[in-house]
């Protein structure tokens, strides 16, 4: 029989998972290429015959999305699956459109092809939206079970911007492991804490093998989602995050709705600086969608190194880069910490911005008065080092999960901000822990 001939398309995430789990071995397909998008600079590369199996003995292309008519047209493509996230569901439709419009099926891929099944217990944090505070929400939940005495192996979802063969699967467990696999900014935003905390995180390419490998450390995996992807396992308890500042969006993007379905948790977030009304249109849309969701509110407060420092002060603000970029905030926790602290003036970074800083700003029309903290390679670390040491900003308030002085040189003074998750009520959270 023919096989029926694929093209994934992705963000080096979900794109390799779905792969790995359904298509590697399976000689009904065959996966002809990946097409790469969301992430600056990750198409042209090779998904390794090492990884790809012996089905691929000279691996498989990644193209730019940009090119996805013509592999269509060229190859003869059967079906093509869409494979990334945080994307609004009329963006998702757009893409079928096109897909259908140059002659091939256009797929969804759910759990029962892609989820993996652990020996051990597992609790997935999930977020209807990319920065509504899953990792702060996971750090609570690490605590909450190390408390409780269980060992704990925290499994990132996968950010391999580098070499893929070399990042099959990590394990960080001290900023030397940071360094050792030459980690973006952005993978940093996402371990730093996790280790700060004592606590183990794994992530990479493989995450059969990420597995197998945390199960040798912990009797509980504790997934910690990224954007609002769906887990990579199946769950013995599904949290998902929601939050009021996007209103909404909660059953508006992909796959985020289907995560608030799927949740056993529902955890509205930031109630501390939301507008209550928007609160309450949320916990309406969980209700409706969702009603057998456990509803658990919670703040996300924000602790600053000098707040004394603030007052009075040009300041500029760098937030965290993908909440700004494709999660089309317009604000985070440094702009909230500067405004009630005093801030005299927000500087405005675009002037300032060089290389693909620049591009950035133009890209995304609804940042002004902030700097996204993009950071995918050395060159882009650089320019981003570069921005901020241009602007006339009297005080640099960094509100990125990572101290960013770790990694570059600023000359000008700074300060860090922070969050955490703090339940409300009877904080429910560790009694439900302790039943599972």
């Amino acid at each position: 029989m023919k096989k029926k001939r694929v093209i994934i398309m992705g963000a080096a995430g979900r794109d390799f998972h779905n792969f790995n789990t359904y298509f590697r071995d399976n000689n009904e397909y065959e996966v002809v290429a990946f097409t790469a998008t969301q992430i600056p600079d990750i198409e042209g590369r090779m998904y390794p015959a090492a990884i790809a199996g012996p089905n691929y003995p000279e691996g498989i292309p990644i193209y730019p999305e940009s090119d996805l008519d013509e592999l269509i047209n060229k190859y003869d493509i059967d079906q093509v699956v869409f494979a990334y996230s945080d994307v609004s569901h009329e963006y998702v439709m757009h893409k079928a459109s096109q897909v259908l419009a140059a002659g091939a099926d256009f797929r969804l891929m759910g759990p029962k092809n892609t989820m993996i099944k652990s020996k051990a217990k597992v609790i997935a944090v999930t977020a209807v939206r990319t920065g509504s505070g899953k990792s702060q929400t996971t750090r609570y939940v690490a605590s909450l079970l190390t408390q409780m005495g269980k060992k704990v192996a925290i499994i990132r979802h996968p950010m391999p911007y580098g070499k893929l063969e070399e990042q099959l699967a990590m394990r960080f467990g001290s900023y030397e492991d940071l360094d050792k696999f030459d980690c973006t900014i952005e993978e940093r935003e996402e371990f730093e804490p996790h280790i700060d905390n004592g606590m183990v995180v794994f992530a990479g390419v493989d995450y059969g093998v990420i597995l197998k490998r945390a199960e040798e450390e912990a009797d509980v995996i504790l997934w910690d989602g990224g954007n609002n992807d769906l887990s990579f396992y199946n769950t013995d308890l599904h949290i998902v995050v929601v939050d009021p500042h996007r209103a909404g969006h909660e059953t508006t993007f992909h796959p985020g709705e289907t995560n608030l379905r799927m949740a056993d948790i529902a955890i509205i977030n930031k109630v501390d600086s939301a507008d209550p009304l928007e609160v309450e249109q949320v916990k309406k849309s969980i209700l409706d969608v969702n009603p057998r969701a456990r509803i658990i509110m919670a703040n996300s407060p924000i602790s600053v190194d000098k707040p004394e420092e603030i007052a009075g002060k040009k300041v500029l603000v760098i937030e965290d880069g993908p909440t700004l970029t494709h999660g089309d905030m317009a604000y985070g926790a440094g702009v909230i910490a500067a405004e009630k602290l005093g801030a005299v003036e927000l500087i405005d970074p675009r002037p300032y911005a060089v290389g693909s800083i620049k591009d950035t700003f133009a890209k995304y029309g609804h940042l002004s008065k902030l700097l996204p903290a993009m950071g995918y390679g050395k060159t882009q670390i650089e320019e981003l080092e570069k921005t901020i040491n241009a602007s006339p900003a009297e005080l640099v308030i960094i509100g990125t999960p990572i101290d960013l002085r770790r990694i570059m040189k600023l000359e000008k003074p700074a300060l860090r901000v922070r969050y955490d998750l703090e339940e409300l009520g009877d904080k429910p959270l560790a009694k439900i822990l302790a039943e599972l």
